[in-house]
């Protein structure tokens, strides 16, 4: 049997790679991808706590029924987004990209 600090080693570094990549990138994709890795590793955790505090219940896998369900509506809004600035300026840049501005 795997100990739990080894699943919660592999989430902290998960989420630290995601930070990075959302502190650090300039494209939006990137970002929304760093996102996506940042819920992932809030996942591991929160099964791994689920297995480990109470199996027999089904809490930690509901909540992580409800964090996929809203990392899917995340990156369904956010590449719409991301799809109309393109459009709109040619660049998915983050830093070009100036919404006040017409």
């Amino acid at each position: 049997m795997v100990p739990l600090w080894m699943y919660l080693l592999v989430a902290a570094g998960l989420f630290s790679i995601g930070l990075y990549g959302v502190l650090s990138r300039r494209n939006a994709v990137a970002i929304l991808m760093s996102i996506e890795l940042m819920l992932n590793a809030v996942n591991i955790n929160l099964v791994a706590f689920w297995r480990y505090n109470s199996p027999g219940d089904l809490n930690g896998q509901v909540f992580a029924l409800f964090v996929f369900v809203v990392a899917a509506a995340e990156a369904a809004v956010g590449l719409a987004l991301i799809i109309t600035i393109y459009r709109r300026h040619k660049s998915v840049i983050v830093e070009d990209v100036d919404l006040l501005k017409w």
